[in-house]
């Protein structure tokens, strides 16, 4: 085998495919390799519709069976042709269902040439709670992942889960089921979702929304009211006014609105099903919140592939690192720039949360990502591949914290129009902290030249001089360094933080 001159994947590692078939879609997903936060190498589906016509008749339609089978053989292929070292095969609620499903998983099998996992409905929830775990921190709340036949619901908190429950509501399902009528649907609907006795249990906390119709109606919504950040991942919204967008959705309201462009048309005829499986369940729940997930049960099975200590680890700071290793010119720098910033935070009167903590490290092991780029942009390449990068394991605020701090660490401290539309998506809080650790990183990476070893010698302290409030304490064995530039950058950390600050030299 010729081995690739690229530098632009982690070493070591050997692909992973993983085949999903379900009601709707047959995809396959390629990934980097088996890793906590797992990078997409390719990515295709093929919208087949397994599951039309089985509450009619039992039996997967002969036509969705072919080109099902069909782009299998396709993913085979592609799974040679990307080195893949290893395959797993799913399938869902069409082919567990349909009284032709064995037969179908029996010549899938001869095509992928590997076993394929029929999943049950209880199975199906548990790796959706884990896709969640993977790509959420610390979730806490209620799961759901509606596909085209079957709708999961399954109660996380942490690492534990309920025992999770399925339900005959997936788009085509729900659809075929009530004839088209959406009167009918809704009533459905209701008596299926009343049987769930724990939703009442999620009363205040979150709603985690799996699934393409699902990811389908976030991104409505983000269209619609022009929201500046197009990513599922972590997209919240508050129980009142994404209720009110589903009853929009299922009303027919505003469906000459430009921004249907953006679903398919495959997913728009099954989107007013998937309002009413969604506002069922969210008025037996009364959410505080439905948080969006591109994470479901392919992510939650390899996740559970993964050793113990590794599905501990925390995936945001786990792919912040990767990309430091793949783009910095030292991971180590930006490892002790994480630790140094942390401890000085307190002199500066932050008592972070584990989540601000969470945010700070990652945006200093991101914090010289863009250094190849020219200087007069690599503050704006840092903020685009930070807020547009598929991280995991963070809020959409957080997201554009960790882009922002490092847009200020270039740029300097003030706002200008490449920070708007992140910063309304920041609290100012969040805006406030960027900026105080875009100071401190801008000393630093002009202090150090952007390497390592040198950090861990330097501290900030409290002053006994009338004049100072904190010192910057440096040994005298760095006093080569002390300059004008490095001056001028202490001072604008000093005049946003309202402490006088001045070197110290011992």
């Amino acid at each position: 085998m010729v081995l690739s001159e690229a530098q632009g994947r982690l070493p070591g590692m050997a692909p992973v495919s993983v085949v999903d078939i379900g009601s709707n879609s047959v995809r396959l997903v390629i990934y980097e390799g088996l890793t906590r936060a797992p990078t997409v190498l390719f990515n295709e589906k093929v919208m087949c519709g397994l599951g039309k016509g089985i509450a009619a008749t039992g039996r997967m339609d002969m036509d969705a069976v072919r080109r099902a089978l069909s782009a299998l053989v396709r993913f085979r292929a592609l799974t040679t042709q990307a080195r893949a070292g290893s395959v797993y095969a799913l399938a869902t609620a069409a082919a567990r269902e349909a009284k032709n499903g064995p037969d179908f998983i029996r010549e899938a099998e001869n095509i992928l040439g590997v076993s394929i996992r029929v999943l049950s409905g209880e199975e199906e929830a548990r790796y959706s709670a884990f896709g969640i775990l993977s790509g959420f921190f610390n979730p806490d709340g209620i799961v759901g992942d509606l596909g085209g036949g079957s709708l999961e619901l399954i109660d996380i908190r942490g690492k534990s889960f309920s025992t999770g429950v399925t339900l005959p509501l997936g788009g085509i399902r729900l659809s075929e089921l009530s004839g088209g009528s959406l009167p009918k649907a809704r009533n459905f609907a209701r008596k299926q979702v009343k049987a769930v006795k724990f939703l009442e249990e999620g009363q205040g906390r979150t709603f985690y929304a799996v699934g393409g119709t699902w990811r389908s109606i976030s991104k409505l919504h983000m269209e619609m009211s022009k929201y500046p950040l197009h990513m599922t991942q972590g997209y919240e919204l508050p129980y009142d006014s994404i209720r009110y967008f589903l009853e929009d959705i299922i009303d027919n309201r505003n469906s000459k609105d430009p921004a249907w462009a953006a679903i398919s048309k495959s997913r728009r005829q099954l989107l007013p099903f998937g309002a009413i499986a969604m506002a069922e369940v969210l008025d037996a729940m009364r959410p505080a919140r439905v948080a969006f997930s591109a994470q479901g049960v392919r992510e939650g099975y390899l996740y559970t592939l993964l050793p113990e200590a590794q599905q501990d680890s925390d995936p945001l700071l786990a792919a912040a690192d990767d990309v430091a290793i793949l783009r910095a010119r030292s991971p180590e720098h930006a490892r002790e720039l994480a630790d140094w910033t942390g401890r000085m935070m307190p002199l500066f009167g932050i008592r972070e949360t584990l989540e601000e903590e969470r945010y700070r490290q990652a945006a200093c092991l991101l914090a010289d990502i863009s250094w190849r780029a020219h200087p007069d942009y690599r503050g704006l390449q840092a903020l685009n591949i930070i807020a547009h990068s598929s991280f995991i394991g963070i809020t959409h605020p957080g997201r554009a914290f960790i882009a922002l701090a490092n847009y200020y660490r270039y740029e300097g401290l003030a706002d200008d129009g490449a920070t708007g539309s992140l910063a309304v998506i920041a609290s100012p809080r969040l805006v406030e902290r960027a900026k105080l650790l875009g100071g401190m990183l801008r000393v630093l990476y002009l202090f150090s030249a952007s390497m390592p070893g040198i950090v861990d010698s330097l501290t900030f302290r409290e002053s006994s001089a009338v004049d100072t409030d904190l010192e910057f304490v440096v040994p005298a064995s760095c006093r080569a360094f002390a300059g004008e530039r490095l001056d001028g950058r202490l001072q604008q950390l000093a005049k946003l933080t309202g402490k006088r600050l001045a070197f110290c030299y011992e």
